[in-house]
């Protein structure tokens, strides 16, 4: 028999319409929704191997028959959320076509990465405009200087008031026309002329977002607002001090120390520049125009400017409106005169991103109360209810990106990233399937969840040696994800003591954040619409694992709404829409900023948000909850 015959053709029942990540394909007869979306490539979550006990595969039902619940189901999902279409896709097979919605949490990480790339929703109407231009060569009889010469046919042709000629432009003009045969894109910005590029040049903008640990790249189509590349890299400045005071402390001891980590962020964005345009084929010439965001020390450390006020009480930025800078003035290599616009800051340490953050997710147009986090080394918090947005900072430290965490380690290949215990068995799933090497925040956060709700972990966060994977290593214990026998030899994946104290120390501080919110604007847990968790970290979670520790309130999952790179897509809508700067200014003139130091009993708030479970805080007090409250 030839090979051709044994092969069994694929015979589509019906066809799967997989959102937001744009996949579609046909689904066979008898097979799951789990089946079919790894068929497509459709990265979902599944840890259980679609034994519908890990619940990591949540699907919306959007339009289309399915197959009736399961006992599981039943069991996972409310009535509301099954008249919804809440579904797991390991239990559910389709009976027609469908259209389905693969929450962010739902998905495995290399595919929320791609999602993170969704296009920005406004119509483009960026500060830079490309015009085109066919000039006469210069004679004896009209010897007009080049700069002229280009104004006013600019003026001339397209009804413009064009005065200027930015100075790295005209140190280049008179070659570069003549090479061209006097055919050209001039770049206007305002009334200057900021570029002239060839006639048959792209008009591009680049967005980026400085975080404290990564930094996120956008390159866009200035003409349509099209995403054409995206790409992250590591802070280089995380050499200088995981955390922004660290490096400011820095800064304060060596003022050349300053140069040197403005210098790395840009060279760090130069390179992402170049591998943007490399991806889209583009070149970095082509860039006219730049916005970037960050939290304020970064802000600061990015233009050079004084940053020991920000460590000091009451910890007040240098500036804190919106900037424009000269690209070439801070290192930048893109076109000659192009200019990066900087969104308005708030405070010493809620920056333009949580204004890029609000931006982003139109929180503004909301009555109801809604909280706004954007989860990372520090998280900044905001609640916003009838236009008023009151904001927060938190040091929450670098440990659910994996920083102090004894096998804590960035999102890469081989990292736990989702995980269960059932009795003396770990299920667990790694990104790309690899043999596991660590555990990523998204799998550390699943991991006290579980050793919780396992009780290997007490509600003070005491690890209990009645466990058989429980161990005494070096003094301390530690609860063992992966045995030496299962990485066939090499060391025990392990959580251990010191990691869970970290880890307290980490969700204590977003927890007592967002409790000084609601107590200082008067609002109630349950009066909170919804919760927008952004961030890289925020985008990875489990919801229902960080309410089981306490470091989220004891919502309804279904008010929790994760949104990935919010920041970067601030940056974007920054980058494209003037109306979307003016929208940012506007945010940040309603925004009341308190500083945590100077509320009242905060640290008593503080320690009770350290221990684990469901439980509410009132008046400094701690309200354990059941599972059914």
């Amino acid at each position: 028999m030839t090979t051709k015959a044994k092969t069994k053709k694929r015979v589509s029942a019906c066809t799967i319409n997989f959102e937001p990540v744009g996949r579609r394909g046909g689904c066979q007869k008898n097979e799951s929704l789990l089946a079919c979306a790894r068929q497509l490539g459709v990265g979902i979550s599944s840890i259980c191997g679609g034994q519908g006990t890990c619940h990591a595969c949540k699907v919306q039902v959007i339009s289309g028959s399915v197959s009736k619940p399961t006992p599981n189901e039943y069991k996972t999902f409310t009535a509301q959320e099954l008249k919804e279409g809440w579904r797991l896709a390991c239990q559910t097979y389709p009976t027609s076509d469908c259209k389905l919605n693969v929450p962010a949490e739902s998905m495995t990480t290399p595919q929320r990465l791609q999602v993170e790339g969704l296009e920005a929703k406004v119509s483009p109407e960026p500060p830079t405009h490309a015009y085109h231009l066919k000039m006469k060569a210069p004679s004896l009889s009209a010897p007009q200087a080049d700069a002229d010469r280009l104004l006013n046919t600019l003026n001339q042709r397209h009804k413009l008031q064009c005065t200027r000629v930015d100075i790295d432009v005209l140190r280049i003009i008179s070659e570069r026309l003549r090479s061209w045969k006097w055919e050209c894109q001039a770049i206007v910005r305002n009334d200057e002329v900021i570029a002239i590029l060839p006639p048959k040049s792209h008009q591009l903008g680049l967005a980026i977002d400085l975080g404290t640990t990564k930094i996120a790249g956008y390159l866009m189509n200035l003409n349509n607002g099209r995403t054409l590349a995206a790409k992250g890299a590591m802070n280089p400045q995380i050499s200088y001090g995981e955390d922004i005071v660290s490096r400011i402390n820095r800064v304060i001891k060596s003022p050349d120390e300053g140069v040197l980590l403005q210098k790395l962020a840009v060279q760090a964005i130069n390179e992402l520049c170049s591998d943007l345009c490399a991806e889209a084929g583009g070149k970095p010439e082509e860039i006219v125009e730049a916005v970037v965001v960050g939290n304020t020390a970064m802000h600061h450390l990015f233009l050079h400017l004084p940053v020991k006020q920000l460590a000091l009480s009451p910890f007040v930025p240098a500036v804190s409106r919106a900037l424009e800078v000269k690209a070439r003035d801070l290192g930048l290599s893109i076109a000659h005169g192009a200019y990066v616009h900087l969104l308005p800051n708030i405070a010493g340490f809620v920056g333009a991103d949580h204004v890029a953050m609000l931006l982003a997710t139109e929180v503004m147009q909301t009555e109801r109360p809604i909280v706004a986090l954007d989860i990372g080394t520090n998280t900044e918090i905001s609640l916003v209810s009838n236009g008023e947005v009151t904001t927060v900072s938190c040091a929450s430290g670098p440990a659910f990106e994996g920083g102090h965490i004894k096998y804590g380690m960035r999102a890469a290949t081989g990292a736990i990233e989702r995980l269960r215990i059932d009795d003396d068995k770990i299920q667990y799933q790694t990104i790309d399937g690899a043999p596991p090497v660590g555990i990523c925040g998204s799998g550390i956060l699943d991991a006290l969840s579980q050793l919780y709700l396992a009780k290997v972990i007490d509600e003070s966060g005491r690890i209990m040696n009645r466990h058989p994977r429980v161990r005494n290593y070096q003094g301390q214990h530690e609860f063992i994800l992966v045995s030496r026998e299962e990485r066939k030899g090499k060391p025990a994946i392990t959580i251990t003591q010191h990691d869970v104290r970290e880890l307290q120390l980490a969700k204590a501080a977003i927890r007592s954040g967002i409790q000084v919110l609601l107590e200082a604007c008067g609002c109630a847990e349950d009066d909170i619409k919804q919760v927008i968790i952004a961030g890289a970290f925020g985008t990875y979670i489990d919801i229902s694992s960080a309410v089981a520790i306490g470091m989220l309130p004891p919502l309804p999952l279904n008010r929790f709404r994760q949104v990935g790179n919010a920041a970067g897509m601030g940056a974007k809508l920054a980058l494209i829409s003037r109306a979307s700067r003016a929208e940012a200014r506007v945010i940040t003139s309603k925004v009341k900023y308190i500083e945590l130091a100077s509320v009242p009993n905060f640290q008593a708030t503080f320690v009770q948000a350290s221990y684990l479970g469901r439980y509410r805080i009132k008046d400094g007090r701690r309200e354990k909850l059941n599972h059914g409250d």
